[in-house]
């Protein structure tokens, strides 16, 4: 069925909540298996229509944040699933308790139930009020973002229509295009303040309610982590800083020495790779479309069935348009067992990045949609993002029918933006455990650690004044998943270097790469992310040899790249 096709209908709260616990009650009153079975059964099919309608409301919102209808709608579902969060644990919990736990794991895994126990540590009917509040302040931040109109040039400007000015090659339009949008965020300011301070309050009592210090514990809880600790993320950042920081800081002297700048450079000049212009797609948003129906006919058959459901069910919403939500996502409409992709098309080499990052996410819910239960259709968060950054690779070889004579540029900068990009997601990581470790400091504290941060993690931006939204320590502002999914960032890291095992393993043989991939993306969410890993012969990055191993193999590459004719 075409998305524009798909029905929207709000459901009744009470009546879902009803059959809820009349599935709960059924399953402590099976006499055998079979009849546990059917409810656990009649449950996922209650969780997809309930999911579904959800993800509609919640996409067409995004598509358009002005829409009063679905503005309220979302104001509905974000009072009413904290308040389903109860219901549904109502039938968790029967299930923990189950005399036939040990059947329902030997059909179906006991990853099921190692996740229940941990989603029964992120809620309790006391933290409704706090849920509710954390869901519209959300709401509140992303609608600000969505309703950015920056001045520049005589024009008004979306924050992603913004953003090719923001990497013109002229210095002074791309300074001026980066003032101009540290100015709206600055404007915006005391409002990005008031709602993180709220948010982090929020959190810390949540998690204080529950019992533990404060929110890391719970925020850890709440992204499922199933399989690693604070602890081995600290390991993780300390690799970083080992082997990945000097890595990134060389990449970014090179740049210097192209663009003829002093080093360390302003963000502005950061954001130019190349004095001629960073690689940019060739052709319209309907000609990329078509060269990534053209990758993914060719890649294989699983692929080219996937792609060409996508495009005739009008899955993608790629332009930038008014009233857009920023950034870029994934989701599933579990009823229709169909993936769906939210984009900004900018003209921009993100703009490729989209039709495989985000269809990797999708490829993969497509191939495990028949999964049961349908929580193993995803892995955890970190096990999702490796099928994303990783198709990005796979993508190489029809990159000239993207890029064109910018394809030179494209796979430098891809490679060399792999890199770079783990310092600045690890530094974001490690903001977020200073502030709710935190919850006290005020917003002035919080930049200042922001600003400590970057002298550690990116020591190659040059804080100078130019732009004092970002100089002075605010520019994680603009980084939604800070206010939206707490935690988050640390997962596209992990991800980025499992990532790049599979760019080292396509220098060698393709065929190879493919299988590999595949071995990872057909075991959809039923096992732990390492186990993922080890399944599809790849490493753990939280072992340190992983990092330093990937590293010294980018880094080789490309010092030994011919840029010439590309500067």
């Amino acid at each position: 069925m075409k998305f524009s096709e798909m029905p929207y209908e709000r459901p009744e709260l009470d009546k879902v909540k009803a059959q809820l616990a009349e599935l709960a009650e059924q399953l402590k009153s099976a006499k055998n298996y079979e009849e546990a079975k059917a409810v656990f059964l009649e449950k996922e099919k209650t969780q997809k229509h309930i999911q579904t309608a959800a993800t509609l409301c919640s996409i067409r919102h995004s598509i358009d944040t002005r829409d009063a209808f679905y503005d309220k709608e979302m104001a509905f579902w974000n009072s009413a699933i904290p308040e389903l969060q109860e219901y549904e644990q109502l039938f968790t919990a029967a299930m923990l308790e189950s005399p036939y736990r040990n059947d329902f794991a030997a059909e179906y895994g006991d990853l099921m139930f190692v996740n229940a126990e941990i989603a029964l540590k992120t809620f309790s009917p006391d933290i409704i009020p706090e849920l509710q509040q954390e869901n519209e302040l959300t709401k509140e931040y992303d609608k600000l973002i969505a309703s950015a109109k920056v001045p520049f040039e005589g024009g008004v400007y979306t924050l992603s229509q913004l953003t090719p000015f923001k990497r013109d090659p002229d210095d002074a339009r791309r300074l001026a295009a980066w003032k101009a949008e540290g100015q709206w965020f600055k404007e915006q300011q005391p409002k990005l303040d008031e709602i993180y301070d709220k948010l982090t309050h929020l959190r810390d009592t949540m998690g204080k309610k529950l019992g533990y210090e404060g929110y890391t514990t719970l925020g850890y809880y709440r992204m499922g982590r199933n399989c690693y600790t604070k602890e081995d993320v600290e390991k993780f950042r300390a690799a970083v800083r080992k082997y990945l920081v000097p890595v990134a800081d060389k990449i970014y002297r090179k740049q210097a020495e192209r663009l003829g700048k002093e080093y360390p450079m302003s963000f502005a000049d950061n954001a130019l790779e190349f004095r001629s212009g960073n690689p940019t797609p060739c052709g319209t948003p309907d000609d990329i479309l078509a060269q990534g129906k053209k990758f993914y006919d060719e890649l294989s058959p699983e692929t080219s069935e996937f792609f060409n459901m996508m495009l005739d069910n009008e899955l993608l919403d790629v332009l930038s348009t008014e009233g857009k939500n920023s950034g870029g996502y994934c989701t599933e409409i579990a009823d229709y067992g169909v993936p769906f992709i939210f984009a900004n098309f900018n003209g921009t080499q993100h703009d490729v990045e989209v039709v495989t990052h985000e269809a990797g996410h999708a490829f993969a819910s497509w191939m495990n949609r028949d999964r049961v239960p349908m929580d193993y259709i995803w892995p955890s968060m970190e096990g999702c993002e490796v099928h994303s950054m990783s198709m990005e690779f796979m993508a190489w070889p029809w990159a000239e029918g993207f890029f064109g004579d910018d394809t030179r540029k494209f796979r430098y900068s891809h490679l060399s933006g792999a890199l770079t990009f783990i310092p600045y997601g690890t530094m974001v990581d490690h903001f977020q455990h200073e502030v709710y470790a935190h919850p006290e400091y005020t917003p002035k504290e919080r930049h200042a650690v922001w600003k400590k941060l970057l002298g550690e993690y990116m020591p190659w931006m040059k804080l100078d004044g130019d732009i004092p939204f970002y100089s002075e320590g605010e520019g994680w502002q603009r980084q939604s998943h800070i206010y939206d999914m707490p935690f988050y960032y640390i997962d596209y890291c992990l991800a980025q270097t499992v990532s790049l095992q599979f760019w080292a393993m396509l220098q060698q043989d393709r065929k190879n790469a493919w299988e590999h991939y595949m071995a990872y993306t057909r075991q959809g969410g039923s096992r732990v992310f390492t186990e993922l890993l080890a399944n599809a012969g790849l490493e753990n990055p939280f072992e340190e040899e992983c990092l330093k191993g990937v590293c010294a193999k980018a880094d080789e590459w490309l010092d030994n790249y011919d840029l010439k004719g590309a500067l």
